[in-house]
């Protein structure tokens, strides 16, 4: 029994630090996630994408819908799942992350940051497309995307339509060599629907 105490309180330390490093947006677990609400959420493919099967096939996971309908949630859920089955995640803002490593850029530890970056078993970017991509973010994306493809998963999350991608991201040869990497091979969730903060604000003022 001391043994077996002594192994959990360690795997929930080693937990609670991979959380931790991660920086997860939302603090989520899949059993919190609501399939009542009528956005696509489908059970059985969440079901599948728990099963870690994509992290361990170095796939990717791009999942779409308007603003408010759980995109982040859903992957700040699966990236703690992640955590809990001892996979190394890392989750970014993607526009906080171009600026993060532009800087890394400018003090000259640019690689130290993408080695980082590429070690990770899942990394989940978030809301691409929100900001328009500038030749340099549009240049370190390319890099993030290279080290990885089919070596290690990313999960990207976006308001814009997949087929609409190439248009965001702004430069069609680097546009082309992206979404070459990233799309055709992806397990993809598309939401949609009502966004669930403007549904609780109006059950709120109902309830009043």
């Amino acid at each position: 029994m001391l043994v077996a105490s002594e192994w959990d309180d360690r795997r929930n330390r080693a937990v609670e630090r991979a959380v931790k490093q991660a920086d997860f947006r939302y603090k989520a677990s899949l059993e919190q996630l609501d399939y009542s609400l009528e956005r696509g959420l489908d059970m059985n493919l969440v079901h599948r994408l728990s099963s870690l099967d994509f992290v361990k096939e170095h796939r990717d996971v791009l999942i779409t819908g308007p603003t408010g309908t759980g995109k982040s949630f859903l992957a700040s859920a699966l990236g703690y799942h992640a955590c809990q089955e001892g996979c190394r995640v890392l989750y970014a803002n993607i526009t906080r992350l171009m600026g993060q490593l532009k800087f890394a850029k400018a003090k000259g530890t640019l690689l130290v940051e993408l080695k980082k970056i590429e070690k990770s078993d899942l990394l989940i970017l978030d809301d691409f497309g929100l900001q328009p991509l500038d030749t340099q973010a549009r240049s370190l994306l390319m890099d993030i995307i290279e080290d990885r493809h089919q070596k290690h998963a990313s999960m990207i999350t976006s308001q814009i339509p997949v087929k609409n991608w190439h248009d965001a991201i702004g430069e069609k040869t680097i546009a082309d060599a992206l979404l070459d990497r990233i799309v055709h091979h992806a397990l993809r969730v598309e939401l949609y629907g009502e966004s669930l903060r403007k549904k609780k604000i109006k059950n709120d003022v109902v309830s009043l």
